[in-house]
């Protein structure tokens, strides 16, 4: 019997998609992981850590993450928590110089189509977290 499941996700490395965050909970899906389709216009693909700074940025772009919605199931993101960004939102932080950090091992391969590489590679986690 042939299997018609879709392929594993991939991660910018090529590597398969390690899940971004629990809690809170993230993903298109909200399954954990950047996974998209052709239903997510937004592409959230980015596992990002948000900043102060960008989440003052988001806001201010009319998309406030900080401010919790339970009637959506939001809790409102804080510094530190992890989440998956759309590709267009953190591009413009990147122009902007507000772009929160990546982590690249969660970060759909799909971002590719459009970041470049070396942009992301220059906001790894592990790297800028390092010194």
């Amino acid at each position: 019997m042939k299997n018609l499941s879709a392929p594993p996700a991939r991660n910018i490395l090529g590597e398969p998609l390690v899940p971004c965050s629990f809690d809170p909970l993230t993903g298109f899906f909200r399954d954990g992981c950047c996974k998209t389709n052709t239903d997510d216009v937004g592409t959230h693909v980015i596992c990002a850590i948000m900043t102060e700074e960008f989440l003052d940025f988001s806001r201010s772009q009319g998309n406030d993450l900080s401010t919790p919605v339970p009637e959506l199931g939001f809790p409102g993101l804080k510094p530190g928590d992890q989440w998956c960004l759309c590709v267009a939102r953190w591009s413009e932080a990147y122009l902007a110089g507000v772009a929160p950090d990546v982590v690249l091992e969660s970060t759909n391969y799909s971002a590719l189509d459009s970041l470049p590489l070396e942009a992301l590679l220059r906001f790894d986690h592990r790297k800028r977290n390092a010194g």
